[in-house]
């Protein structure tokens, strides 16, 4: 499988686009900064931390990886 193939690696970039562009309405139109800082930095962790863990030096470090980007999606969801 090709790198470009991953449906996790595009999807999770794509839900960031999302949340910049969230961030951009929150923090400009709606003068809103604190949670929607917050937003934006657990929103874009997400994809950050699954390219961490498509470069995983183990198998052990490669799910402690994954874990936390599924706590950022709980918190983004929260």
């Amino acid at each position: 499988m090709k790198s470009g193939d991953n449906i996790i690696k595009k999807k999770s970039f794509l839900f960031a686009v999302r949340i910049v562009n969230l961030y951009k309405l929150l923090n400009n139109d709606r003068k809103e900064f604190v949670l929607s800082k917050q937003l934006l930095r657990s929103g874009t962790s997400i994809g950050a931390n699954i390219r961490e863990a498509l470069n995983a030096q183990s198998r052990l470090d490669f799910i402690h990886k994954l874990s936390i980007a599924q706590k950022e999606c709980d918190e983004s969801l929260y």
